[in-house]
């Protein structure tokens, strides 16, 4: 992921390269799959993302280098991460691990669905929640774990300062916004992905094996996509 410029050598950071990367992975490990199905709003998707699917140690380590790179490349300033249960709390402690490989050492957070009684009691585990916290999730559909997220770091005195994901389908939902871009305007904290439904069609083109997915994608793209921004 890290470009040397020839005349001066100098390491930059090479975001499309990643996102491109994480695409291939996707659908090397079947975790991003074409054809027909349908979504939970009932409409026929050329395309099914299922990140659940990473679910062995190797498959793991590398999504979670590829989150590393998301929030390396997105400049934003943290102090914890936070993994929403349950899905979340794999990818947090994950990132965690791959950042600190990377140079860069940060504690992370993560709640249970219900607090305990006993013990250290509460819902929250790990490091304390201070400062700039990341949210981590694997994709944002409702945005009710963000919610949930967003009130838990507020209520520990906190800030939330982001949100990560896996991929953004930058699709609309019940109105014109999608659920990314709701997130945005409820909380006020950007949403970076480790890729986007552009970088999605921008791969298939460069695909010859896949290319036959790019027009039924960039169809879907038209009929309920949102723009960036």
């Amino acid at each position: 992921f890290i470009e040397i410029h020839a005349r001066c050598g100098r390491c930059t950071w090479t975001s499309m390269d990643f996102r491109q990367e994480f695409i291939e992975f996707a659908v090397s490990q079947n975790v991003l799959r074409f054809g027909e199905f349908k979504t939970k709003a009932g409409r026929l998707s050329p395309y099914f993302f299922n990140a659940g699917l990473f679910n062995d140690g190797a498959s793991l380590g590398r999504l979670a280098q590829f989150y590393a790179s998301a929030i390396r490349s997105s400049g934003l300033q943290i102090d914890v991460l936070f993994g929403p249960a349950y899905k979340g709390i794999p990818l947090a402690a994950t990132t965690a691990m791959a950042l600190a490989q990377q140079g860069r050492n940060l504690p992370f957070a993560y709640n249970r669905k219900e607090a305990k009684d006993h013990g250290e009691g509460g819902s929250l585990v790990g490091a304390p929640l201070a400062g700039r916290v990341l949210i981590i999730d694997d994709v944002i559909s409702a945005g009710t774990s963000v919610r949930e997220s967003v009130e838990l770091i507020r209520a520990a005195g906190a800030t939330p300062c982001g949100v990560v994901i896996a991929l953004d389908r930058m699709e609309r939902g019940t109105g014109a916004l999608s659920a990314v871009q709701e997130v945005e305007r409820d909380y006020g904290v950007p949403v970076v992905a480790v890729a986007t439904l552009e970088d999605l069609l921008a791969f298939l083109g460069g695909r010859a094996d896949l290319k036959a997915n790019e027009a039924a994608v960039a169809a879907y793209r038209r009929e309920y996509g949102v723009a960036r921004g």
